[in-house]
């Protein structure tokens, strides 16, 4: 089969590869209609995650069909439409029975930390799903049967994988109240479903804070939000304190350690096994009210030196973060969908068949295009 693989710094190429096979059950082998590029996709392209090997298949956002079933399978059958959420976990340990899937106890035996398709052995060493098939553990838990009355269109089911769970757990992980100011750092996917749920559950205000002109353009165009540019606007942070009268209630961080590096800077973390920027908690702790939160959701990795904790302490500021679990909040989010209660029609901008990745990848990481989201179809 096809699938993208990771060749090193910047470097990924569609390869011939062996198929996936059963190995365990509660297996099952999905032969995947669209997968997508996520954000966190980039750490590895930049070489970001030391622990990912050369030739390793990435990617963890897909939907398809199943193809074939372990014997101890009973969720699923031969040709079911599944999404996949990003987590591989067991459903049966102590923090999936908790509602935290995403930091699964049994899933992944190499770490501390849950495990996922595609990103490397630290998160348990499964392939990824950028592919023409993917073998899906835990199917008795993990993948979502897609109602056979479904009117959801596939394009809108694959960001049920990834990208709207963690939007929701982003909202509800940071105990945003009704009539509460938000301020989403990040016009990316996830930050502009975050921005959408905000409005949902109830926001007073929405603002948008970004470096990527038609990203903010398009936050404001279709989320309503009141959008700024932190690279152009002098001193932003004391702007959105006095718009506020004295910051947000709440901030969310869709960024994580993608905040803004030089392409050198992205080398130098890479060698260094540095985790990124920290620029976007500096000034999410300039922006947020006494006794407010801040929710990180875009994905941090390793130990930070001059971490602002003095800032946090002296204003009395909670802190949340980590991984977001999806698959105990597929249901409710599909429902949201299907009902039309949350338009997710202008995320996606591109769409390339599997063998396209490399450009596709390209076109990503530099922004052209107006790109957003990306689909990948076998």
């Amino acid at each position: 089969m096809k699938a993208v693989t990771y060749q090193g710094f910047m470097d990924i190429k569609v390869k011939d590869v062996l198929e996936p096979t059963i190995k365990n059950s509660d297996d099952i082998i999905v032969k995947i209609t669209h997968s997508s590029i996520c954000g966190s996709d980039l750490h590895f392209y930049h070489g970001m995650i030391p622990s990912l090997q050369k030739g390793s298949i990435i990617g963890h956002e897909a939907i398809g069909i199943v193809e074939e079933i372990g014997e101890g399978v009973s969720k699923v059958s031969k040709g079911d439409k599944v999404v996949i959420p990003y987590n591989i976990a067991c459903g049966v340990c102590d923090n999936c029975k908790n509602h935290l899937e995403s930091q699964c106890m049994v899933a992944n035996v190499e770490g501390e930390i849950g495990a996922c398709y595609g990103c490397s052995r630290l998160y348990g060493d499964y392939s990824g799903s950028q592919a023409e098939y993917v073998r899906v553990p835990f199917a008795n838990f993990t993948p979502y049967v897609v109602p056979a009355n479904n009117s959801t269109t596939d394009e809108e089911l694959l960001l049920l994988t990834d990208a709207i769970p963690t939007a929701y757990w982003g909202i509800t992980q940071s105990g945003m109240k009704k009539g509460d100011t938000v301020i989403v750092i990040g016009c990316g996917p996830i930050g502009l479903l975050t921005q959408k749920l905000a409005w949902l559950y109830g926001a007073k205000r929405v603002i948008a804070v970004d470096r990527i002109p038609f990203r903010i353009e398009h936050s404001m165009r279709w989320n309503k939000t009141e959008g700024y540019n932190i690279d152009q606007e002098e001193l932003l942070s004391d702007v959105i304190r006095d718009i506020t009268n004295g910051g947000a209630d709440i901030v969310i961080d869709c960024v994580g350690m993608s905040g803004k590096m030089t392409a050198i800077e992205m080398v130098e973390t890479a060698l260094q096994l540095q985790g990124g920027a920290l620029g976007t908690i500096e000034f999410a702790s300039q922006v947020v009210k006494i006794g407010g939160t801040i929710q990180l959701v875009g994905i941090y990795g390793l130990r930070y030196n001059q971490f602002p904790l003095g800032d946090f302490f002296a204003r009395n500021i909670t802190i949340k973060m980590g991984l977001a679990p999806a698959v105990h909040n597929m249901p409710l989010l599909y429902n949201l969908l299907e009902k039309q209660q949350l338009n997710t029609k202008d995320i996606i901008t591109h769409s390339f068949p599997l063998t396209e990745a490399e450009h596709a990848y390209r076109i990503f990481n530099r922004r052209k295009e107006n790109c957003l989201k990306i689909i990948l179809k076998p």
